[in-house]
């Protein structure tokens, strides 16, 4: 029998595959179905920090609002429309499902934090430790649209925040990086250094488009697909046993095949979200045994036997490997 045991996060796992973030353990029966399918931990979706600030806005209008007669007063503030922060459970919502969650299954839950400000998340952190959450998943969603802002300062934004959370909680840290730094390993030195203890590789913007005939921003969801992996091996392969933290991929593993790939390259864990909304909850099982007879036919005892055996870390030059890839591409192209 193949071992699938792996660690993350300090988290002993019966086998890589993660449930990811997303909308798949909003309902008490799909996460029992996630664990009975042999899902081997869950994140939970996001508590948004506009969800946060929603949260308080709404205090401050209960609790002051009777104190302004002013009737301009109301212009000073600014106001959400429609379903703009219709982004699933409220802060005290989610927190009752996450203690729901963990009486309901016996396989360990990640909550997860998606901002950039500081603010209120140390709060709610710790309020997500109190909860029972095994770990937690700090979804950095910031895109740095201003020009006078400096790449450092940039990084100084991730820094600080896994800074004030570790000070303030005592479980398990994983940031949600996106790919769009000038130096990934550098930053996930100093978030190593700021008390994370594993990185999710990588984050997925979802890009608005533009209707040009109503002059509108059109908010669009496109699911992963199997050619977004080729970004995630590149970097799990780089920063494999040159960081130390644990990594995970999410995006692109939609299949046996692509999870052996991702663990090949260096992830201890691999997230599945796409796929299982694609194709439900019984598509990881299916990827399961796909894993455990893959590692079966080629001589595999255990997981941990395979994980960063195609890392850049076993390439004397990493540079130099890139470089001659590169080269090698362009003269083949013809080829495909």
């Amino acid at each position: 029998m193949v071992d699938l045991t792996t660690s993350w996060l300090g988290l002993e796992l019966d086998c890589p595959l993660v449930a990811g973030a997303g909308p798949l353990a909003d309902d008490l029966d799909s996460a029992r179905r996630l664990e009975q399918v042999g899902a081997a931990a869950i994140v939970m979706q996001s508590l948004f920090e506009e969800q946060l600030q929603s949260d308080q806005l709404a205090m401050f209008h209960h609790t002051e609002s009777v104190a302004d007669s002013h009737p301009e007063a109301s212009s000073y503030f600014v106001e959400t429309q429609g379903d703009a922060l219709d982004t699933g459970l409220g802060p005290d919502a989610y927190l009752r499902h996450l203690e729901r969650l963990k009486r309901t299954v016996s396989i360990p839950v990640i909550a997860s934090l998606n901002g950039i400000s500081p603010g209120g998340w140390v709060r709610y952190g710790r309020r997500m430790a109190d909860a029972g959450a095994d770990a937690l998943e700090l979804n950095v969603y910031y895109v740095a649209s201003d020009p006078d802002e400096a790449p450092a300062d940039v990084e100084q934004r991730y820094v600080d925040l896994v800074t004030e959370l570790d000070a303030a909680i005592g479980i398990p840290i994983a940031v949600k990086l996106s790919p769009y730094f000038s130096s990934l390993g550098h930053l996930a030195r100093r978030l190593r250094e700021a008390g994370a203890d594993g990185l999710v590789l990588f984050n997925r913007f979802y890009q608005p488009d533009i209707d040009p005939e109503l002059l509108e921003v059109v908010p669009s969801l496109h699911l992963s697909t199997p050619d977004e992996l080729r970004l995630r091996l590149r970097w799990l392969a780089t920063l494999y046993g040159r960081v130390d933290l644990d990594l995970a991929c999410t995006g692109g593993v939609h299949d046996s095949v692509g999870a052996v790939k991702a663990l090949m390259a260096g992830a201890s864990a691999v997230q599945m979200t796409s796929a299982l909304l694609r194709n439900g909850a019984a598509h990881l099982g299916t990827v399961r045994r796909g894993l455990e007879v893959w590692l079966e036919e080629h001589d595999y005892t255990s997981v941990r036997q395979m994980i960063g055996s195609m890392s850049l870390a076993r390439c004397p030059d990493p540079a130099a490997m890139e470089r001659a890839n590169y080269r090698r591409v362009l003269g083949v192209w013809h080829r495909f």
